[in-house]
Order: structure tokens, then C-alpha cells, then sequence
């Protein structure tokens, strides 16, 4: 077994760390919360408008898990404190399960300051215009 002389290895070492800092921007290039684009309800899926007047009334919801809070995880959505966000699910025609689309609504429940859709299970998010 040959021995790697220690020079080599910093070189090695650099160039990942290099290689490292020119792709970490393009991984973390996502939207900052106040950067999310808007999108009017009507230009949304009917079924998102449907939601939205369940959830301004109260209720009722079809899934176990509507209304309950959203953590914001992710950290795409604004920061607010825990409890603040609630989530919603969109149907999606056809599928066997709750899908991927979701509304998420910050503030009270009847009355949300802001509403999110979301169709890929959180990865994006549009904020909602009425």
C-alpha cells in the first residue's frame, strides 16, 4: 500500500470544499416567505374554492386532518409563532388519498389574515389573492 502525501490530500480536500461552495447557492436558491408569489383564487383548481369557503364558515371538512396546525417546518412560509397556521386539504379528483394539494391559513381560523396554496405537499407555496 502506498502512502498519500499529506499535500495531496489538502488538495483534495480544497477542491470538494470548492466544488462544495459553487453548487451550495443553487441548492438553497428557494423563494424567501415575502418573495412567494400571489395567485387569485379563481385562477385556482375549483375544488381550492370550495375549501376556502369551508374553511371561512367553519367547516365542515372532509379529512381528520383539516384544521390542524402547520408546523412551517420547511420555513417557506413566514415565520409566525406555533399555532398560527393551519392546514387544509384540497381534493384532488380522482386520487385514493388526501394528495399533494393543500391550503394552508394563517390567523384565526375563520377569518385568516392569509391563505397559501400549495400543490406539491409543501415544497412551494403561492399566496392567495381573493
Amino acid at each position: 500500500m502506498t502512502a498519500v502525501r499529506p499535500s495531496r490530500v489538502r488538495h483534495l480536500l480544497a477542491a470538494i470544499v470548492v466544488a462544495a461552495c459553487a453548487f451550495a447557492p443553487a441548492a438553497h436558491a428557494r423563494a424567501m416567505p415575502e418573495d412567494l408569489p400571489a395567485v387569485a383564487l379563481s385562477d385556482l383548481p375549483k375544488e381550492v374554492g370550495a375549501v376556502d369557503a369551508r374553511i371561512r364558515s367553519g367547516g365542515p371538512f372532509r379529512f381528520d386532518r383539516d384544521g390542524a396546525v402547520f408546523g412551517n417546518r420547511e420555513k417557506v412560509l413566514p415565520a409566525k409563532p406555533r399555532g398560527y397556521y393551519h392546514e387544509y386539504t384540497v381534493p384532488t379528483p380522482g386520487a385514493r388519498d388526501r394528495g399533494a394539494r393543500r391550503i394552508v391559513c394563517g390567523g384565526p381560523k375563520r377569518t385568516p389574515e392569509a391563505c397559501y396554496y400549495t400543490d406539491d405537499h409543501y415544497r412551494t407555496f403561492r399566496r392567495i389573492r381573493e
